[in-house]
Formats: structure tokens, sequence, C-alpha cells
């Protein structure tokens, strides 16, 4: 959740993630972390509702979060939590780890909110390792023509400031595609699980990064 400090909008989501986690979020998250390991990045990590779930192959998460009242919440679940959890105060779009140094990404309702999508990508593939997976689940640009230009009409006049930066139209597997990411599967949240909203369907699923030297032979992204 958020790149970028909302104060007001935080303290919100902290209110509503334990109904979206209770809704079906929660079993999502424990479905695609299960496979990770070594050291992971989370962008977005909000208040850690992800915490509980990494399994013991996970020996650190480096849990990203801009929102100074988030981290806080953040940093309590984290006490608790099996894998070491550092919480970090930054932004997707400028990570402060190195190149090639990450096992694994996870992300929950962010790619929505961030800035700049293509620089978050970006940065994201540059600290992954090839092959690394970035499990996901995220809401999405709706199918249906019509609802798509319900979302797109909010995007331009209100979604974003009432909503904390989020954005209802992206579309979140091309733009992991466009940034070197290879989908290896995604699919619909069901319909009881935490998106039964029709203006803010879900995806969930893994993507790879693709290695360096296939983008670079291909034409594809530098970094």
């Amino acid at each position: 959740m958020a790149t970028r400090d909302h104060p007001v909008f935080a303290r919100l989501f902290a209110g509503l993630s334990p109904l979206l986690e209770r809704a079906g979020l929660a079993r999502v998250r424990a479905r695609l972390l299960a496979d990770l390991h070594g050291t992971v990045i989370e962008i977005g990590a909000g208040s850690g509702a992800s915490f509980p779930h990494y399994p013991v192959a996970v020996e650190r998460v480096l849990a990203v979060e801009p929102a100074d009242f988030l981290r806080r919440r953040a940093r309590r679940r984290a006490e608790i939590a099996a894998p070491e959890v550092s919480i970090v105060g930054a932004v997707a779009e400028q990570l402060p780890f190195a190149d090639a140094s990450l096992d694994g990404a996870v992300s929950a309702l962010t790619w929505c909110s961030v800035d700049s999508p293509q620089a978050s990508l970006a940065e994201l593939a540059r600290v992954l390792v090839d092959d690394a997976p970035l499990v996901f689940v995220e809401h999405v640009r709706a199918s249906h023509p019509w609802t798509a230009k319900v979302q797109q009409m909010l995007d331009r006049r209100v979604w974003p400031a009432v909503a904390g930066g989020c954005h209802l139209a992206r579309d979140t597997p091309s733009m992991l595609a466009d940034a070197g990411f290879a989908l290896d599967w995604h699919s619909p949240v069901g319909r009881r699980g935490p998106s039964a909203w029709s203006l803010a369907p879900h995806v969930w699923g893994v993507a790879r990064r693709r290695p360096r030297a296939a983008l670079t032979t291909s034409g594809g992204p530098r970094r």
C-alpha cells in the first residue's frame, strides 16, 4: 500500500486493512508467499499484514513503506514475525539497495499508487537477481470497456486525491511485462476475495525478473 506519505489516507487504510484480510486477502497472501526464500523486498508494506505469512525459507524481509504512521504499526508486527524484518522508509522510485542483491519481491495493492510505475518497476528489476519472483495482488483496469472508462474518469477527477495517490485504471500485468518481468501466471481474484467491487477488479500472480543478458540482446530494458 502507498508509495508516498499520505497521513490521512494511511490511517483510513489501516482501519480498512483488517476487513480486506478477512474478506480473502489473507488467504491470497499466504498462497503467494509460500515459495519465497532468502532475502525478500516488500514494496508498500503498509502496517505489515504480510509478515505472518512469510515461510521459514525467508531469512529477511526488507519492508519498504514511506508512510510514518504505517511504519510505526509495521514495527510492532515485525517484532513477532518469524523472519528478520527491517522497516525501510523509502519510496519505490528510489530503493536503497544494491544491484542484483535480493531474491524475491512482494507487492500488495501497491502499483496503483506509485508516482511513476515505470521508474518504480525499473528500480525493482535493478535490485532483484535474475529470475527472482515478484508475487503480487493488485487492483487493475477493468476488462469491460464501460467500466474502464469510468475508472479513467475517476482517476482524472477525484480518486487519486481522496485515496492516497491510488489509480483505478492501471494495467499492471502490461506494466510488469514492459519493465522486464515475465508473467508466470496471473488470475482474477474470485468474487468472494478482497475485490468484489466492480470498479476495482483484482489480479494476483507471479512474475519473474527476466535475465539481464536476455533483455540486453533482445533490446529490452537496460539498467
